[in-house]
């Protein structure tokens, strides 16, 4: 399978962590792989079937990738697929960004803080060209990392 996944826990309940992941604006300040820059051009908060572009970075070289809302489901799933475009056609990408939201306490934290297990996926499964512009230059190896750093700065931006 073409993915990596991380998990972690974070002391908050799924809607405060949901409102966050939900805003594009965001998304640069969670990004723990430094190649977001901002500048999010779209709807927010972000539902179903949104399609929102984000100012990215890879070295010196910077562009735009565009990214629709394919999977949601409201304070415990949103899952966007990214794609690089030229004159409206679809180049390279096709992989996915997930966060599955899992109350991890018994209890939804409707009432108090509760608990909630956030697991953060980057499929690249269904990507065009994935072996040449995904896994030669590397970038399974390196999400993980990059992806716990998000989820510690997903858990500050709901504690902050």
């Amino acid at each position: 399978m073409r993915a990596v996944s991380v998990s972690r826990d974070i002391v908050a309940a799924p809607r405060q962590i949901f409102a966050v992941l939900r805003d594009p604006a965001r998304h640069a300040e969670l990004d723990g792989s430094g190649m977001l820059r901002g500048r999010p051009q779209g709807p927010s908060p972000l539902g179903p079937g949104d399609r929102f572009s984000m100012g990215m970075a890879q070295g010196r070289i910077a562009y735009r990738s565009v990214n629709v809302v394919v999977e949601y489901e409201k304070d415990r799933l949103i899952a966007w697929e990214t794609w690089g475009e030229f004159r409206g056609r679809r180049l390279v990408g096709g992989q996915r960004w997930r966060y599955e939201l899992t109350p991890v306490d018994g209890t939804d934290g409707a009432e108090g803080q509760g608990t909630t297990r956030v697991t953060h996926t980057y499929d690249w499964s269904r990507a065009r060209l994935p072996r040449l512009v995904i896994e030669l230059p590397g970038y399974p190896r390196r999400m993980g990392p990059a992806m716990t750093t998000t989820l510690e700065r997903l858990a500050s931006a709901v504690r902050g």
